[in-house]
């Protein structure tokens, strides 16, 4: 009798360690399919189709006109124009979608970097509070912005108090909407920064003031490259969410300051134009799309610079 003590090869990748048999996934797959790859397909389709003279809904006839209609505007003389409301919209969505992920990067910075640097217990809970908004729902919490804004809210009573005697009005204007994004997306920015800062051995930063830098310095040079996939995770999570973008610019902006998912809303709701708005929805799709591929592409570089 002999011992084989050759060691086992595996025939599957199943069996190599670490891994898991490919037909685990295939029930998340199938809820994937139905419920993100289906529907985005309906909507390609429609965009296709034509419109009916009356109510809402499709006519099952080859229509790609309604992507023109976003560029081209028909004139009531049966002229044709160049239209640029809608790339209005599509520049106010990332103007504002900008100016928030900057703004939460700035606040979710040196919140990170301060809870990273707390003892563990309170990390816990400090943490934990960053995750509190994410129990209410998002239209409640706007709602609330709504009442702190409003001039006969919270802030319009402060303001009074201190004896401004103008008209206060922040509710309804591009201000709102840029500070209710803010407040809806800061959470997703703050966790990611906090995950990277929170692996940061700050050894390296009391080396870089043992070494004579400055704050600004050892800030720009040393922690800030360090925590960069916190921060180009957190800005993915800003910036592309924000682009669709719904309830803030609806219920703080007051229609002011449509972003490109109020208008897709307005064409599937009062306009009743569901091709038109699959066609903006899928334009929202591509968008984002680069967006996605921008931002993963600057992420390699900056790592194939670390290596």
């Amino acid at each position: 009798m002999t011992l084989d003590l050759s060691l086992p090869t595996a025939h599957d990748d199943s069996e190599a360690p670490g891994k898991t048999s490919k037909w685990l996934a295939v029930a998340p797959m199938a809820f994937l399919s139905m419920t993100v790859a289906i529907p985005l397909i309906i909507i390609f389709v429609y965009s296709f189709l034509a419109r009916p003279e009356l109510g809402a809904g499709v006519v099952w006839k080859f229509d790609p006109t309604h992507y023109v209609k976003i560029f081209i505007q028909d004139r009531l003389d049966g002229t044709r124009s160049f239209d640029t409301r809608y790339l209005k919209v599509i520049w106010n969505s990332f103007y504002y979608s900008g100016i928030t992920t900057v703004a939460t990067l700035v606040l979710a910075i040196p919140i990170a970097m301060w809870i990273a640097t707390r003892d563990p217990r309170r990390r816990v809970l400090l943490v934990f509070l960053v995750t509190l908004p994410f129990w209410t729902s998002i239209l409640i919490r706007t709602y609330a912005i709504t009442q702190l804004l409003d001039e006969k809210g919270v802030l319009g009573k402060i303001v009074s108090f201190l004896g401004y005697k103008g008209h206060f009005q922040i509710l309804y204007t591009p201000t709102a909407t840029v500070l209710g994004l803010i407040y809806t997306f800061l959470p997703f920015m703050i966790l990611p920064i906090y995950a990277s800062a929170e692996r940061f051995d700050f050894r390296y930063a009391e080396a870089g003031y043992d070494l004579g830098a400055r704050k600004m310095t050892v800030l720009f040079r040393i922690v800030l490259p360090q925590i960069s996939p916190g921060i180009m995770a957190g800005v993915a999570l800003v910036f592309i969410p924000g682009l669709g973008s719904f309830l803030q610019p609806d219920m703080l902006g007051g229609g002011k300051t449509n972003m490109i998912a109020n208008v897709v809303a307005n064409n599937y709701g009062q306009a009743r134009n569901w091709p038109f708005g699959s066609a903006l929805s899928v334009l929202l799709c591509v968008i984002t799309l680069v967006a996605t591929l921008l931002l993963s592409v600057a992420a390699r570089k900056r790592k194939a610079k670390r290596v």
